[in-house]
């Protein structure tokens, strides 16, 4: 087998691997939690006989291990099960949710992911220069303050002083895209602040990195200009170690989004994660739990891909 197919195996098969292993843990946790499901949906008022037969007809009478195989190969055909609050399909109310969630950090990574890069590229032109303290600054400032701070102050400043755009960043079907891009402005920019300072930093040290071969000596030996020594030689080669860091980081915006979503009131799916925890619906929870660990791990693999092929060493064995 050729040496980069057998490592794409060994990648996708270790994803799967861990895909199953957060599945288990996620059941595990869920399981743990305090407190009764069952009376949690019925109240303290409920008589023994009726939690007992909601226990049944729940299947919570069942061993533990059956009830894990049976949510894992429901989720597999699609099953998600049914939430305990409102007897609605679970599959079919996130379909809504992942899909607003996506389109948030769909947004916030178009404008994080090449503002990084570029200033990443403009810190190494510019290295101990007052462009790159100025950006390091600026950026290490970012991700030093939480996330919901950076709402707040955003929400206060902007929405409340000035009046530009809404506090309350909801979305729905009827609304056209110049309406939806409004009402998201705010969790967008902080989402963008928030990553944008990793992604900056680890493009400046890749390429830094890089910028210490032997071949760039030689493209400056060359004549060539310091723009096209970045442009051409070292960042085509620092390439690998930046896609691991901005598919972090994208894995991050789709699963971290929680504390943002929750600040600004947004119908994702952090925020129904965070109403139903509140509500202990643990069908739920597993259910966004899966999902969240699923777009972690598989972004990440991704990277791993992308590593890979990049490596022309692998690409062009001996």
């Amino acid at each position: 087998m050729h040496p980069i197919l057998k490592l794409l195996v060994q990648r996708i098969a270790l994803s799967l691997l861990l895909l199953l292993a957060a599945s288990a843990m996620i059941f595990i946790g869920t399981q743990i939690l305090p407190g009764d499901v069952a009376q949690s949906i019925l109240g303290q008022s409920a008589t023994p006989e009726s939690l007992a037969n909601l226990r049944a007809e729940l299947g919570l009478n069942e061993p533990a291990l059956t009830r894990y195989f049976d949510w894992l190969f429901g989720a597999l055909q699609g099953d998600l099960g049914t939430a305990l609050t409102n007897g609605r399909d679970i599959a079919d109310s996130l379909g809504v949710r992942l899909k607003n969630t996506m389109f948030l950090a769909f947004w916030a990574a178009l404008i994080s992911v090449p503002l990084a890069i570029f200033l990443g590229l403009l810190a190494v032109r510019y290295q101990n220069r007052w462009p790159d303290k100025l950006i390091s600054a600026v950026t290490l400032t970012s991700i030093s303050i939480p996330e919901f701070l950076i709402g707040y102050v955003l929400m206060y400043f902007i929405s409340v002083k000035l009046g530009w755009f809404t506090s309350v960043s909801t979305i729905y079907d009827g609304m056209s895209l110049g309406e939806k891009l409004s009402a998201i402005a705010l969790p967008v920019t902080v989402l963008t602040l928030v990553v944008l300072a990793h992604m900056m930093r680890m493009t400046r040290a890749a390429i830094l990195n890089v910028m210490q071969s032997a071949y760039i000596e030689t493209a400056e030996l060359k004549g060539l200009s310091m723009f096209n020594i970045i442009r051409k030689h070292a960042f085509p080669n620092a390439i690998a170690p930046i896609v691991n860091v901005v598919m972090l980081n994208l894995a991050y915006l789709v699963v971290g989004v929680v504390v943002v979503e929750v600040v600004f009131v947004y119908p994702g799916m952090g925020q129904y994660l965070v109403d139903h925890v509140a509500k202990r619906d643990v069908p739920v929870v597993q259910a966004c739990g899966l999902i969240f660990a699923a777009v972690y791990i598989g972004l990440n693999m991704v990277a791993d891909i992308v590593s890979i092929l990049a490596n022309p060493r692998l690409r062009h064995p001996k």
